[in-house]
């Protein structure tokens, strides 16, 4: 899943459900309106940050999708995949504009430069490469490791590239020549974490010793060690003030840390798995994690408010959202029921019948008079929130419908489900 969460209180604001598979890594827009998620699903999904609505699902991978980053300027995604390529996904269209092959491994990262127009990527193969975004020509090849790769980042100058392995060690590279600059030691198990401070003098890393040690970006000099998890690190990311460090684990706990003393300022707790990925949003006022749970969920930092907790449905709760004007909340469940709440005090509005399986998914349209709903039942549902009642039922899918969205006039509705295939549905007639 994946959650944010506020680093003040440590809260959790909300969470997102959609993927089918566990979510690997998540990254935020550079106008923080937007996350992505990637999955073992083998798609890249696209997130709204106020509505928490699935806005677009991209599909092309054959493999799992374990990297994924959005360029400077927000025009362009770039993801990496188990099926060895790295895909540019333009970010209007949401179309696949370029495959880089070449890698011979199963990528675990990916990173764009502070200028957008290199691209880093790691994996399996103890092996990292720098590419050009615009012929997608790979330019450097930085061998060393002797183990995978699973990690690299970009500092905010653009002018080193910081990769970690599972050989224990953390290297710093020279982007312009490709060379080793700095070979830094200290974990005693695999690293799978690293993330520059936002002024570039620092890194953090983490991995399976449980630690987080912070390092000096020019000489490697191990300034703090940092101890709390009780299993492996597997994302650690500075708060774009530099003044905290978020980390998640395999413990299921997210921990938020004073950057100066190494003080555990809050643990985050509620996600039922390993905690796959972390980020800061741009501003700080957000923090996203993802875990082996499935979901993903947004905690507001601003204000810290407590999640409400509402009763009623029978079975496992696979979906939820919340109406365009934020008064109501609709869940579907595996009691085969969809049910409306109030938002203001957790009240049943209404109880919606009609699905033969679990409902896994449900979208409110942007007007808000018209509900979407998929499930295990292979079909798409379209209710009318005035009159309560069934409008239209989609058919086409061969298997489970796993989520469902909304174009942003209303007019398109697009699911996607465990036969592998995204569909587009015309929200007046109910044509493919």
């Amino acid at each position: 899943m994946v959650r944010l969460w506020n680093t003040a209180t440590g809260d959790c604001r909300q969470t997102l459900s959609g993927h089918t598979k566990t979510v690997f890594c998540v990254a935020y827009s550079p106008t923080d309106d937007q996350i992505a998620s990637g999955s073992g699903d083998r798609t890249v999904r696209l997130w709204d940050v106020v509505t928490g609505e699935c806005c677009r699902t991209l599909s092309g991978h054959s493999g799992q999708v374990f990297g994924i980053a959005y360029s400077p300027q927000g025009h362009q995604l770039v993801s990496a995949s188990e099926d060895t390529t790295l895909r540019l996904w333009d970010m209007e269209t949401g179309a696949c504009c370029r495959v880089l092959t070449g890698n011979g491994h199963e990528i675990f990262s990916v990173v764009y430069s502070p200028t957008g127009d290199q691209i880093a990527s790691c994996g399996k193969g103890g092996i990292a490469r720098l590419w050009d975004v615009e012929t997608g020509v790979c330019l450097h090849t930085l061998t060393g490791h002797i183990n995978a790769i699973y990690n690299v980042k970009h500092s905010p100058k653009g002018d080193q590239i910081a990769s970690c392995s599972w050989d224990k060690t953390v290297r710093l590279w020279d982007v312009s020549g490709g060379s080793l600059r700095v070979d830094i030691r200290g974990h005693s198990q695999k690293v799978y974490a690293i993330k520059f401070s936002p002024k570039g003098d620092q890194i953090a890393s983490g991995g399976m010793d449980t630690t987080i040690r912070q390092w000096d970006a020019q000489t490697g000099e191990c300034l703090r060690v940092v101890r709390g998890h009780a299993d492996t690190i597997t994302g650690v990311a500075y708060s774009p003030q530099g003044d905290r460090i978020v980390s998640g684990s395999g413990d299921n706990t997210v921990r938020l840390w004073n950057v100066e003393s190494g003080e555990c300022l809050h643990i985050l707790t509620g996600q039922l798995g390993i905690i796959e990925g972390v980020a800061f949003s741009p501003q700080g006022h957000q923090v996203a994690s993802v875990s082996r749970d499935k979901s993903v969920r947004l905690w507001n930092v601003a204000t810290g408010d407590s999640c409400m907790t509402l009763n009623g449905h029978s079975d496992g709760v696979g979906g939820v959202a919340y109406s365009p004007d934020g008064m109501q909340i609709a869940t579907g469940s595996g009691d085969r029921t969809i049910r409306l709440w109030t938002v203001e005090n957790g009240e049943l509005h209404q109880t919606l019948l009609g699905h033969e399986e679990w409902v896994r998914s449900v979208a409110y349209s942007p007007q808000g008079n018209q509900l979407a709903s998929a499930g295990g039942d292979m079909t798409v549902r379209l209710w009318d929130l005035e009159d309560q009642e069934c409008r239209l039922i989609l058919i086409g899918h061969s298997d489970w419908v796993r989520c469902v969205a909304y174009s942003q006039r209303g007019d398109l509705l697009a699911s996607g489900g465990v036969d592998k295939t995204v569909r587009l549905w015309d929200t007046v007639s109910g044509q493919c």
